[in-house]
């Protein structure tokens, strides 16, 4: 039998060479599951039992992951992404953010980012994202002059923001596989994913202020508001939602009151803003905003603030119905994932948009999508189980611990291995395969070791580690050779541009990326903001 060390060098060179010839990821992994119990295990052991040797555990691996609950929600992420590409909800809120930004530099670069973070709050679909932006985005962008780098940069890099920003898929498939709290991920995610999209945002704008033939501004609109106006046109905007808002969360607080509810009682947690103790303060903002709308911003002002902005607020009552009831404790992630297609559905039929072409060709999309994340998932669950089968973590563990490198060398070395994976291979495959080897190591590390700024309770070194998993599949989306953004891109994109002009453009992006993974190593608490 073919000893640990040769038998993890043939795996991994043979999985670089099946996938070189075209060979699927999902069947590349189930056919090097077989390989590697046949090279192990002698035939009389692995075929002479049927149902009970080495092969059944390849077999109990898949049904352990395709009969987990959780799993249920990333088709129906996958379909509200769908739905809402089809839809007209987000280009309405393009136009609606364009309006607010277009006569600022790089205007147009910061609206295509910021759509893009709220369409991750939304979904956590990556390709999708890229692939709306492309169409909506980047003919505006080369119409007005904008420099191609940036705007391909910008597209792309704001595009795969969905693998950090809750509800990440990306997120979902690691706590899966690793039986980590998903709503412990998605809070832990919150600070880093808004921190890369800062990131972006403020590198357009130094980027733009620095030199001004990289964004031309637009000739300003006839008729279109200026400056302070525009200011309290939004204002008027933002305090109207916000007296809708209250208004809801008033008559919400004070249905708990009535029902008894809200009563406080032992092992029970309080309702968020739904406590007796809450409705002054609910009713304070109502009268706030009440008071802004009439004596500050004025009724006229405010109605043409909300007909410029109406457009985001269907994302917004979307990302309030996912979020909302993730965070407010009403439901799990697969139930907010089903209120989320029912509220963009509502949405797309009382905005008469929701047209049974639309929901047909979202289903096939969602079936395609779910079909290719499935048989991956089914082949790297077989892999990985075969391979720990037979003594493979052990073995890598000792390898990695026998080096004797110091615990950040030993972290440093895993971020390595991830970003050089994540550009030949697909997230899926990935933590399915390498997670269930990399992450007992870093568990065991000594918790006061990892880092250099603050320190982190080994409670929380799972979810840190995801967090930090996720930032480098972000760099790999736009890593090359196969950076998938830059396929999506391509699909959509002029045929003047190619592939070498669309990685060219990654480059400042990707030196972002790194500079967000360097904060998420050099301060491991940042994950644990939230939870304090």
């Amino acid at each position: 039998m073919v000893d640990i060390g040769t038998l993890s060098l043939i795996i991994l060179l043979s999985m670089f060479f099946l996938l070189a010839i075209g060979m699927p990821l999902g069947f590349a992994s189930a056919f090097l599951a077989v390989v590697t119990l046949a090279l192990k295990f002698p035939p009389d052991l692995l075929w002479g039992d049927f149902g009970r040797g080495p092969l059944s555990v390849l077999a109990q691996a898949v049904y352990r992951q395709m009969t987990n609950y959780v799993l249920i929600s990333v088709p129906l992420f996958i379909f509200m992404a769908a739905l809402l590409e089809r839809s007209g909800i987000a280009r309405d809120m393009y136009s609606s953010l364009n309006v607010w930004m277009s006569r600022t530099r790089g205007g147009i670069a910061i609206v295509t980012s910021l759509m893009a973070v709220i369409m991750a709050a939304m979904s956590g679909i990556i390709g999708g994202e890229v692939v709306l932006l492309g169409l909506i985005a980047l003919p505006q962008m080369l119409r007005l002059g904008y420099d191609r780098n940036l705007a391909i940069g910008t597209i792309c890099a704001s595009g795969s923001l969905g693998t950090m920003i809750p509800p990440s898929i990306v997120l979902i498939m690691y706590g899966l596989v690793t039986e980590t709290s998903i709503k412990g991920l998605f809070t832990a995610s919150f600070l880093p994913g808004f921190m890369l999209a800062s990131f972006f945002i403020l590198y357009i704008v130094i980027r733009t202020r620095m030199n001004h033939s990289l964004a031309p501004l637009p000739e300003p609109v006839p008729g279109e508001p200026e400056g302070g106006e525009k200011s309290l046109m939004f204002l008027g905007f933002l305090s109207r939602f916000g007296m809708w808002l209250t208004g809801v969360m008033f008559a919400r607080a004070l249905f708990f009151t009535a029902t008894g509810d809200n009563a406080i009682r032992e092992n029970q947690d309080p309702i968020p803003l739904g406590m007796v103790a809450d409705i002054p303060w609910i009713a304070g903002a109502f009268v706030i905003f009440t008071a802004i709308v009439y004596l500050i911003v004025g009724r006229e002002r405010t109605a043409r603030g909300w007909k410029m902005g109406k457009g985001l607020l269907a994302p917004i009552i979307v990302i309030g119905v996912v979020l909302g009831s993730i965070y407010g404790g009403i439901t799990g992630i697969t139930e907010a994932a089903g209120m989320g297609v029912i509220a963009v559905f509502a949405i797309g039929l009382l905005r008469r948009e929701m047209t049974f072409e639309i929901v047909w060709d979202s289903l096939i999309r969602t079936l395609k999508s779910t079909g290719t994340i499935i048989w991956v998932t089914i082949g790297a669950a077989a892999l990985a189980a075969a391979y720990t089968l037979v003594g493979g973590p052990t073995y890598v563990a000792n390898l990695i611990v026998g080096s004797e490198l110091p615990t950040m060398g030993v972290i440093l070395l895993m971020m390595l291995v991830f970003l050089v994976m994540g550009m030949f291979m697909d997230w899926i495959g990935i933590v399915l395969l390498i997670m269930p080897v990399f992450l007992p190591i870093v568990v065991r590390l000594p918790t006061e070791e990892i880092g250099f700024l603050g320190s982190i309770e080994a409670k929380y070194i799972p979810i840190w580690f995801g967090v930090v998993f996720c930032m480098n599949m972000q760099v790999s989306f736009l890593s090359p050779p196969f950076g998938p953004a830059a396929f999506y891109l391509k699909s959509v994109a002029p045929a003047d541009i190619s592939l070498t002009d669309i990685f060219r453009g990654f480059l400042p992006f990707i030196a972002l990326q790194l500079c967000a993974l360097s904060v998420l190593l050099i301060w491991p608490p940042i994950v644990t903001i939230f939870f304090e």
